[in-house]
């Protein structure tokens, strides 16, 4: 949970955008993007098996073009 403490001196809009930068930074958009809808369990396996071979032909490409 990202929370932050303000200085007296401190302006607000630094502190909401250093607030900002940590909700950023610990992935909660992230999170909640992920989390907006119900996802089949079969849709999940599909997604992450077609991350996966286009990671493996990514990854296939870039050794190729090294050999050459």
């Amino acid at each position: 949970m990202a929370n932050i403490r303000i200085s007296d001196d401190e302006p607000l809009e630094k502190a909401i955008k250093r607030f900002k930068r940590m909700v950023e930074k610990e992935g909660i958009i992230r999170e909640w993007k992920k989390r907006e809808y119900f996802e089949k369990p079969s849709t999940i396996k599909n997604r992450k098996k077609k991350a996966m071979i286009r990671k493996q032909a990514k990854k296939l490409r870039k050794t190729e073009t090294t050999r050459r």
